[in-house]
């Protein structure tokens, strides 16, 4: 499924894009309104994750046009604005689900799974073609109850067919629903995933052609008549078959936060550099505005992440620093007392994520010396 992210905060925009191709979505980014509109009118898009605040065409703006051209994907609105008021405006424009900033990026799947659930894309808890189960939620796959191992995209290929049971789909197709259009390859690399899933059912005892070849046209589930799918769910799994996707992949928030931790580093130091200066009675309207404008980005950015305290903690920072008249000792103290919380608010996820990534690392070497014995 494709997800078109509207948002003009680089650092947001990754954030989203990651945990939604965490997710095995394919995800592409406009940065502005106008930008975005143009992707809807030449690409077709499952959902429309869209910030209000946007550069030349703003999101309600948007809502409107999509709307008014009778395009009829779900959308769904992120933005800073939290009243009751703007959320109806919001719904108004056409929008399918309001969230406020900061959120926390389980809640942000949920959202986004109910609304695929209700859009216009059929959507089924777990699809099955014979043997062949495949549940999107949790992301495992198995042939007559063996795990199957998918990269990303093989999976994305895999899901993309049992959603169209019979229907062939052309190279240009699968490369326009499973890639996104900055990165669209050559049909080679339809190919590659191809021949990799038929390696991969091999190894389980599926049968290699289960997406087979229609020559000239191009690929499809192969019939379940034709299919001659008959083993047993008991058959015993081969030895070099994978782990269980939850074991493969480590927790999503680790991954995400290793993506980011040197750019939150960077924005909690130019908090501090903040901090000293004004404790030294020498903090400009200049350093303060980008102070205000880091913390603004980390109270979104850190919830987003799974760090609801340090969201928290850079809010509080925010509204100090936004002030316009000059601090008071007390707010000075507090800025400061903030800014030292946050700091090891940061550096106790980073020390707890690393912790989470050798503990699940030593399970999964037990459970694989445990297999292989």
């Amino acid at each position: 499924m494709k997800i078109l992210v509207v948002e003009d905060n680089e650092a947001m925009t990754e954030v989203l894009a990651l945990i939604l191709s965490d997710q095995h979505y394919t995800v592409e980014v406009a940065n502005d309104g106008e930008a975005a509109w143009e992707l809807i009118v030449f690409y077709d898009y499952d959902l429309l994750l869209i910030d209000i605040t946007l550069p030349h065409l703003d999101g309600i703006s948007l809502c409107h046009r999509v709307r008014a051209h009778d395009y009829q994907m779900p959308i769904l609105l992120v933005t800073g604005r939290s009243s009751s008021h703007d959320q109806a405006i919001g719904l108004d424009a056409g929008a399918d689900d309001y969230m406020a900033k900061p959120f926390d990026h389980e809640v942000l799947i949920a959202r986004v799974r109910a609304l695929l659930r209700r859009g216009r894309t059929p959507f089924q808890s777990v699809l099955e073609w014979g043997s062949l189960r495949l549940d999107p939620a949790t992301r495992e796959v198995t042939y007559a109850g063996q795990p199957l191992s998918l990269s990303p995209k093989e999976f994305l290929i895999l899901e993309f067919f049992l959603r169209n049971g019979r229907r062939v789909f052309t190279y240009t197709v699968i490369l326009d629903q499973l890639w996104a259009y900055k990165e669209t390859p050559g049909q080679d690399a339809v190919r590659t995933h191809i021949k990799g899933l038929r390696q991969k059912f091999r190894r389980v005892g599926a049968p290699t052609d289960l997406i087979e070849t229609v020559y000239g046209l191009g690929y499809r589930l192969k019939p379940l008549e034709l299919l001659g799918d008959s083993i047993s769910a008991d058959q015993p799994t081969s030895g070099d078959a994978a782990q269980p996707i939850q074991q493969q992949s480590l927790s999503s928030s680790s991954k995400i936060w290793n993506r980011f931790k040197t750019r939150v580093d960077e924005q909690v130091r130019i908090l501090e550099q903040a901090s000293i200066a004004l404790m030294q009675q020498m903090l400009n309207a200049d350093l303060q505005q980008q102070a205000s404008q880091e913390a603004y980005t980390l109270s979104g950015s850190l919830a987003t992440l799974g760090l609801p305290e340090g969201s928290r903690l850079a809010e509080k920072i925010e509204q100090i620093l936004r002030a316009n008249e000059a601090l008071k000792p007390d707010q000075t103290l507090r800025l400061c007392e903030l800014v030292t919380n946050l700091r090891q608010e940061i550096d106790r996820a980073s020390t707890d994520l690393k912790a989470e990534l050798v503990e699940q690392e030593e399970v999964l070497f037990t459970d694989d010396s445990s297999h292989n014995r």
